[in-house]
C-alpha cells in the first residue's frame, strides 16, 4: 500500500521579510508544552525546584538547543565548510539542526542553570528527558512535511511516495522516528517517572531517555537515506549511528551508576 506524501507548504504564512515555518513551530511547541509538563510533573513530586526557577530555566533550554543544535550541525554535518569558513557556525539563518548538538547543549545548560541555582542536576535533566519526546515527536512531523530525511527506496507493504523527490515508494523514517523516538520513549519515561520509587533514584530516567533515544534511531538509521555529502561510514554506518553510539553507553553507564548507589 503506497500513500503520497501530502503537499502541504513547509512556510505556514509569511509578513514581509519573516516567514513562519512549520519546522520553527515545532521548536517552539515543544519547548512550551515541554515546560507546561514538567511544571505539572515537578508539583506530583512535591515541587522540589520552586516554579519561577523553572520559568528561568526555559530561557537557557532555549539557547541549548538553538546554540547546540546549529553547532552540532555544522560540526557534524557541515565539518568542511566550517573548517574553510569558521564564521559559518554563527549563520543561523542558512537552517540546520542537529538533535546530538542539541542534546549536548540542552545537559551543558542544565547543568549551568542547577549549579548557579543550586538544584539537583540529576533531578532537573530527569524532568527534561521525560517532556523532550514531545520536541522530537514534533520535530520529525515537521521533516515528514518539508520532506527532509527521507526515506530508503523499499518493497515492504506499507511505504510513501515523496512526489517532489521521485516516485518510487520508500519507508517514512520520519513517521517511524516520530513514533519512537517521540511517542514511545514519552509513554516510557512518563510512566516510568511517576513511578512511587523514581524519586530515590535521581538520573535514572535521564540514562533510560539517552539509552532508548540512541538505540531507537541506530536502527531507524537504517532505513533512512545517507546524508549525500557524507554518505555512510565502511558502506555502512550514517553519521547518525556513529553519534548514537556514545550516547547509548553513557546512558547505560548512568543506570548502572544510580542503581549501585541505590543498592
Amino acid at each position: 500500500m503506497n500513500f503520497i506524501q501530502p503537499s502541504i507548504d513547509p512556510v505556514i504564512f509569511s509578513l514581509s521579510f519573516v516567514e513562519i515555518r512549520w519546522y520553527s513551530l515545532s521548536y517552539i511547541f515543544g519547548l512550551i508544552l515541554g515546560l507546561i509538563l514538567i511544571k505539572k510533573l515537578n508539583k506530583n513530586k512535591g515541587n522540589l525546584i520552586k516554579v519561577h526557577k523553572l520559568d528561568n530555566f526555559f530561557i537557557w533550554a532555549v539557547l541549548g538547543v538553538i546554540l547546540g543544535g546549529r553547532t552540532g550541525y555544522v560540526l557534524f554535518y557541515q565539518t568542511e565548510i566550517f573548517l574553510n569558513n569558521p564564521t559559518y557556525i554563527f549563520e543561523i539563518w542558512n537552517g540546520g539542526m542537529s538533535f546530538h548538538g542539541g542534546l549536548l547543549g540542552v545537559i551543558i545548560s542544565i547543568y549551568l542553570f542547577s549549579k548557579f541555582n543550586n538544584i539537583k542536576f540529576l533531578y532537573l535533566s530527569d524532568l527534561v528527558s521525560v517532556v523532550a519526546p514531545i520536541g522530537l515527536f514534533l520535530g520529525r512531523i515537521a521533516n515528514f512535511i518539508n520532506t527532509e530525511l527521507i526515506g530508503r527506496p523499499t518493497e515492504f507493504y506499507i511505504s510513501v511516495i515523496y512526489p517532489s523527490v521521485d516516485n518510487i515508494p520508500r519507508h517514512p523514517s520520519q513517521l517511524y522516528e516520530a513514533f519512537f523516538e517521540g511517542l514511545v520513549l514519552f509513554i516510557i519515561l512518563f510512566f516510568y517517572f511517576n513511578k512511587k520509587n523514581s524519586l530515590s533514584k535521581f538520573g535514572y530516567t535521564s540514562g533510560l531517555f539517552l539509552s532508548l533515544y540512541a538505540l531507537f534511531r541506530f536502527f531507524i538509521e537504517f532505513v533512512r537515506e545517507p546524508d549525500v555529502h557524507i554518505g555512510l561510514f565502511y558502506n555502512f554506518f550514517s553519521m547518525g549511528q556513529i553519534l548514537s553510539i556514545p550516547i547509548f553507553i553513557f546512558g547505560i553507564l548512568i543506570m548502572q551508576n544510580v542503581k549501585q548507589k541505590k543498592n
